[in-house]
C-alpha cells in the first residue's frame, strides 16, 4: 500500500512539474506599479488586467482605450487622467482622487469606487452599471450624466440609477 501512495505522489509530482509552466504562462502575476510616480505616463491602448496601483501618483497619465479589468488603484492620485475609453470592469478603485479627469466612455461595470472623488470630471458616456458609489458620489456625478457608453450601450444616467 506505501508503495502505490508513493507511486501516486510520484506522479502527481511529476504532473505538477509538466503543467505548472502552462498554467503560469496563462495567468501571468499581476503587474504592481505600487507606491509609484507614474506622472504623465503613457498607458493608452494596453493590458493591465489585475494591475495594482496602490499609493501611486498617476496625475495627467494616459489610460485611452486601456484593459484595465480587475485592476487595484487604492489611495492614488488621477488628477487630470485620461481614461477614455478604459475598461475598468471589476476594478477596486478605491480613495482616488480624479479631480479634472476624463472619464469620457469608460466602463466602471461592478467596481468598486467608494471614497473617490469625482470633481470637475468628464462622465460622458461613462457606465457605471452596479458599481458601488456612495450615495452623495452619485448625486454628485448624476448631475452631469449624459451620454450612452459606445461598447455597452447604457447611458450614464441609466447606469447610475439617476431620476
Amino acid at each position: 500500500m506505501k508503495f502505490i501512495k508513493l507511486l501516486f505522489l510520484l506522479l502527481v509530482l511529476v504532473f505538477w512539474v509538466e503543467i505548472s509552466p502552462v498554467i503560469a504562462a496563462q495567468y501571468p502575476p499581476p503587474l504592481s506599479f505600487s507606491n509609484a510616480q507614474l506622472k504623465g505616463k503613457d498607458f493608452s491602448g494596453q493590458e493591465l488586467r489585475t494591475a495594482e496601483f496602490s499609493n501611486t501618483n498617476l496625475e495627467f497619465t494616459d489610460f485611452t482605450n486601456a484593459d484595465l479589468r480587475g485592476a487595484v488603484i487604492s489611495a492614488s492620485t488621477l488628477t487630470g487622467t485620461i481614461l477614455h475609453g478604459a475598461d475598468l470592469t471589476y476594478a477596486m478603485v478605491d480613495q482616488v482622487n480624479f479631480n479634472k479627469a476624463d472619464l469620457r466612455d469608460a466602463i466602471f461595470v461592478e467596481a468598486l469606487l467608494l471614497r473617490s472623488t469625482f470633481k470637475d470630471v468628464d462622465i460622458t458616456g461613462a457606465d457605471f452599471t452596479d458599481a458601488l458609489l456612495g450615495k452623495i458620489q452619485i448625486q454628485q456625478l448624476c448631475q452631469q450624466a449624459t451620454g450612452v457608453n459606445p461598447k455597452t450601450g447604457v447611458a450614464t444616467a441609466d447606469s447610475l440609477g439617476c431620476s
